[in-house]
């Protein structure tokens, strides 16, 4: 138990500065970022799902971004970069940086382990086990990049 309260407390600290740092950049970015290089990306579905829902939700969406992979980041700097009252702010990053901490903590921890088990008493099947899990990871990102590249291509596409 020791083991996962100190990964859990030293993961705790990383989302704090983490997700702060992200809100504290989108807040000084503020308006800023919707005209200038972040304009296009803020102007992505992604970004403005994530905007639409905060403008309804509030603080609870960015509680609940943590437990989310991919919408953390967004949710945190649109957050900022619309002026959310750190009085909404903070109580959010704080249950929500928790619940992240300790998923990853319990998780984590577990299949680490998993892992280190694997190589020590299998080490075919950990490396295996290990390769699946990069060539799916790897299977991922190429199929979104070529789902983003085939998006903007429409997208330049029906604009001429």
């Amino acid at each position: 138990m020791d083991k996962v309260a100190l990964t859990a407390a030293g993961l705790y600290v990383i989302v704090l500065l983490r997700a702060g740092g992200t809100f504290a950049v989108g807040w000084l970015a503020g308006a800023g970022a919707r005209r200038g290089r972040l304009a296009e990306r803020i102007s992505a579905p992604k970004f403005r799902s994530v905007e639409r829902a905060i403008q309804r939700w509030g603080a609870p969406v960015v509680a609940v971004s943590f437990l989310t992979v991919g919408f953390q980041t967004a949710a945190n700097f649109l957050a900022g970069s619309m002026h959310m009252p750190l009085s909404r702010y903070l109580p959010a990053l704080f249950v929500g940086g928790a619940g992240w901490a300790l998923v990853y903590a319990t998780a984590g921890l577990g299949a680490w382990e998993l892992l280190a088990r694997l190589f020590a008493e299998r080490t075919v099947i950990g490396a295996g086990a290990v390769t699946v899990l990069l060539l799916a990871v790897s299977g991922v990102l190429v199929y979104r990049r070529r789902k983003a590249a085939s998006t903007n291509r429409n997208t330049v596409a029906d604009e001429s």
